[in-house]
């Protein structure tokens, strides 16, 4: 138990925040899913009438380049560096953010 007496502290803090993180990170995607969902629709509506064209044909050729394997696996690298960083506090705020976006 002695061994682990000084990083209680780190782990601690690093729950609380990553509880916090979690907890907001579920508020905010609900609401930007909702504002997202509401625009498409609206966009669709709006074609379906005749007052906008979209060409989503443009639109995947503008999108897929931001969005290929490689750019994901370098993002994906880029965060598992960050939250492994220092090993206690990631694991405790890994662990808060499960926490808080169950709760949220």
């Amino acid at each position: 138990m002695e061994a682990l007496q000084p990083y209680i502290g780190q782990i601690t803090f690093g729950g609380l925040a990553g509880f916090v993180a979690g907890y907001a990170l579920k508020k905010v995607g609900k609401l930007a899913a909702l504002v997202l969902g509401l625009f498409f629709i609206g966009l669709q509506v709006m074609a379906y009438y005749g007052f906008v064209e979209i060409d989503w044909t443009r639109i995947q050729a503008s999108v897929d380049p931001l969005l290929g394997q490689e750019q994901l696996r370098t993002l994906w690298q880029r965060l598992l560096d960050v939250l492994t960083y220092n090993t206690p506090f990631a694991g405790g705020f890994a662990a808060g953010m499960v926490w808080g976006l169950k709760r949220g």
